[in-house]
């Protein structure tokens, strides 16, 4: 399994793209794409270009964690 990047949410950019997405998670690019288009995903479509707002990308993280409530 690939690391992650990051060792704090911090670090991480305002918007994620599906490189930063992948590299965060420690999943491969394609996975992190396959991701980005799921209808529960928070993305954020601006013309062709897929962006995950910091914020929203920590919340999906805490609810599909164990503990999350969600699931």
């Amino acid at each position: 399994m690939k690391r992650s990047h990051y060792t704090n949410y911090d670090q991480l950019p305002l918007f994620l793209n599906a490189e930063l997405v992948s590299k965060t998670l420690g999943i491969a690019p394609s996975s992190a794409y396959e991701l980005m288009h799921e209808k529960n995903f928070p993305t954020l479509r601006i013309g062709s270009r897929m962006v995950v707002p910091k914020d929203k990308f920590i919340e999906w993280v805490v609810q599909h964690t164990k503990g999350g409530g969600s699931e």
